[in-house]
């Protein structure tokens, strides 16, 4: 009888099969994290545009732009602890800083967000302070993690709103309140960033006109009155806002903000140093950088300074961000970039609603010169002259007469 032989697969013949589905599967995932990325930036894009339509749409409905450093006044003499301590009646002040993007709120389908911010607001149960009221229009977003733990959450500048948010962003949760992506454009000059229009009692300062010299962009701290008139280089050559990283605790450039620097306002290219040699997307052990956990890009959304949601256009996107103190102190001029991450550059968003990306190798003319002041004395440019920030520079300009000359 002839024995039956059995068929199967032989160890090389199973090792080769698994050595081929190792290449293919190799070969298709960059492919699908290419794709998985390209639909994240599609859907970053898709909320930047939503954006500048509730931009446009608020325009229309008041003539002007949501200010930038707005709200309600606090009370000279009172305490700071006042401005985020609820009462029976409703207590708090936000002290005129809440951001642009808490009066764009009615204009991208967050009206009842809105109707939470517009009106006393009340501390829900468990919590000991529960039925004391914060005023209509919330307390100051400065408040601390640890300051809604002892008076009673504010629930609507924890909240992260969906409109708000890059879907490439990972970042989440504390010690953030409530992130965003999305900030507006201050322009090419860090004076008077703070401090520059109003204070937090809502009264012009002696330094208005200086303010008014430096801050060239289409938002200023405190500037209650942005219109679309005031744009005089047009719509679709002025950058009204940009797209920035949230900080993840890694020690990135683009997150934490490097402190102690002078001179930056003589040579911006300053805020470079400090990066490490052989990550020069991080900043080095020993740098100086923001003490507290809270004082990072893109953590409180209703907050008007430039850390949570300004951009200048003084270094290209994706540069690091910096300010001249070497306390910890957000109530500084600085140097904020816009910085993403898709890969090679980020969004902006444009005065006529366009949305454009912008790579990091944008000409960004002289960025180890001086900026424009007030004064232009010091070493620094007289007011009314050309961006010395190049293409770059001139795009955050509303009104300075720089024509741009093709695409960028």
């Amino acid at each position: 009888m002839n024995p039956v032989r059995k068929r199967g697969f032989t160890l090389v013949e199973l090792l080769v099969v698994i050595a081929i589905i190792g290449v293919l599967v190799g070969l298709l995932l960059p492919a699908v994290q290419a794709a998985r990325e390209a639909a994240r930036r599609m859907s970053c894009s898709n909320n930047f545009k939503q954006i500048g339509l509730g931009f446009h749409n608020y325009h229309s409905a008041y003539n002007q732009l949501p200010a930038q450093s707005g709200g309600t006044k606090r009370n000279p003499g009172s305490s700071w602890a006042s401005t985020y301590t609820p009462t029976a009646t409703g207590g708090g002040t936000n002290m005129n800083q809440l951001s642009a993007l808490v009066g764009l709120l009615p204009f991208i389908e967050q009206q009842a967000m809105w109707e939470q911010i517009s009106n006393p607001f009340a501390v829900q149960p468990p919590h000991a302070n529960a039925g004391r009221r914060y005023a209509a229009m919330g307390p100051s977003p400065w408040m601390l993690v640890d300051d809604h733990n002892t008076q009673g959450p504010y629930t609507p500048w924890l909240t992260s709103i969906a409109s708000y948010r890059c879907p490439s962003d990972p970042g989440v949760g504390l010690p953030a309140q409530g992130r965003t992506n999305y900030g507006v454009c201050l322009g090419d000059s860090l004076y008077y960033q703070y401090q520059g229009i109003t204070d937090q009692y809502g009264q012009a300062l002696g330094t208005a006109a200086d303010a008014k010299r430096t801050q060239r962009g289409v938002f200023a701290h405190g500037a209650l009155e942005p219109k679309f008139r005031d744009i005089l280089d047009g719509l679709a050559n002025t950058v009204m806002a940009g797209e920035f990283n949230t900080d993840l605790g890694d020690r990135d450039i683009t997150t934490q903000v490097r402190r102690g620097i002078t001179g930056h306002h003589l040579n911006s290219s300053r805020c470079y140093q400090g990066t490490d040699t052989q990550r020069p997307r991080f900043w080095a052990a020993a740098t100086l950088i923001s003490g507290s956990v809270e004082e990072r890009r893109g953590y409180k959304w209703a907050y008007g300074l430039a850390m949570f949601t300004g951009i200048t256009t003084i270094l290209p996107p994706n540069a690091p961000v910096c300010y001249d103190t070497s306390a910890t102190d957000i109530f500084r001029w600085g140097i904020f970039p816009p910085s993403s991450r898709h890969q090679g550059g980020c969004h902006v968003l444009m005065g006529d609603g366009a949305i454009r990306f912008v790579t990091d190798s944008i000409e960004s003319g002289n960025v180890s010169g001086p900026m424009v002041s007030h004064t232009g004395t010091g070493g620094t440019l007289a007011p009314g002259l050309k961006s010395p920030f190049g293409l770059w520079g001139a795009l955050g300009t509303k009104a300075n007469s720089e024509i741009l000359e093709g695409e960028f």
